[in-house]
């Protein structure tokens, strides 16, 4: 309508805004280190409680959660295993850990039966409650 009656507005975005958020992006693509792939053949590993997060290099909750999985695999180096398997470079992975989305965090007794399965980002103190449910120090 001419007199500006009725007629809506429509929100606009500032550019700024959306550079912002694009720049967040970039950093967590380019700069977090995704945690170390393992073969999907040697999960779970015998004789240790082992917990596998299962995703991808560039699935932002997979990112997010490769420091802590970087952090664990140091914390926990001779007392569990921590594993991380790219199912993006291991496509066979997925329908082997039958997999239904990333990332998916796997937990196994040091006998190598599955005990918990969890789907989406787990964080850090999480993933401690359930290595000390199984009996790790």
């Amino acid at each position: 309508m001419k007199d500006g009656k009725n007629m809506q507005a429509t929100p606009k975005t500032p550019v700024s805004s959306i550079l912002g958020i694009f720049g967040l992006f970039l950093t967590l693509i380019l700069f977090v280190p995704a945690a170390r792939t393992e073969e999907p053949s040697k999960v779970p590993v015998p004789g240790k409680v082992t917990m596998v997060d299962i995703g991808a290099k560039k699935c932002m909750p997979c990112k997010m959660m490769a420091p802590i999985i970087e952090e664990l695999e140091k914390e926990y180096k001779d007392r569990a295993a921590i594993i991380f398997v790219d199912v993006w470079e291991n496509p066979a992975a997925g329908k082997q850990y039958r997999i239904r989305l990333i990332p998916t965090q796997i937990f196994y007794t040091a006998e190598g039966k599955e005990v918990l399965r969890h789907e989406g980002f787990m964080d850090k103190a999480a993933i401690v409650a359930e290595l000390e449910k199984l009996g790790v120090k």
